[in-house]
């Protein structure tokens, strides 16, 4: 059974949440200039809105975790976790509760990028069981949010 932090509760994102989704983000350094967050939520929200989750402690989002399954690879994006409410165990709440869910879906494996700068989500992920799977990202922008 997964350790819980008593009053911290994870639930589907909801349309009203999105002000303070986006703030988390902010504080959480996630966001970059050529992803719009509004339009980031819209385009999940088309595509498995059930694996767009957030993490409450008294009616205060303090995390967060977009999923994804296209059939063969899971992936997560945005997971956050408010600065002042790190090191409590949340992140792996809310990461073993999306992995639950795209195990569900019949997901074998999870993806994730992480910047190759940011040693601290290198080793939170390490730490909860995730591993460098040595390979190189490519991407190409389709459409501009700028």
């Amino acid at each position: 059974m997964n350790k819980t932090t008593p009053g911290f509760t994870i639930r589907p994102y909801a349309a009203s949440d999105q002000t303070e989704v986006i703030a988390l983000w902010q504080k959480s350094n996630l966001l970059r200039p050529w992803n719009n967050p509004q339009r980031d939520i819209a385009r999940k929200l088309t595509v498995n809105p059930e694996l767009f989750l957030v993490g409450v402690i008294e009616g205060i989002i303090v995390a967060s975790v977009i999923g994804g399954y296209e059939g063969h690879r899971g992936w997560v994006n945005y997971l956050a976790v408010d600065p002042a409410y790190r090191k409590r165990g949340l992140g792996k709440q809310i990461m073993n509760v999306i992995a639950d869910k795209l195990l569900s879906l019949g997901c074998p494996k999870i993806n994730l990028q992480v910047r190759a700068d940011n040693f601290e989500a290198m080793k939170f992920y390490e730490k909860i069981g995730y591993t460098d799977d040595h390979v190189v990202s490519y991407g190409k922008r389709l459409i501009r949010d700028d």
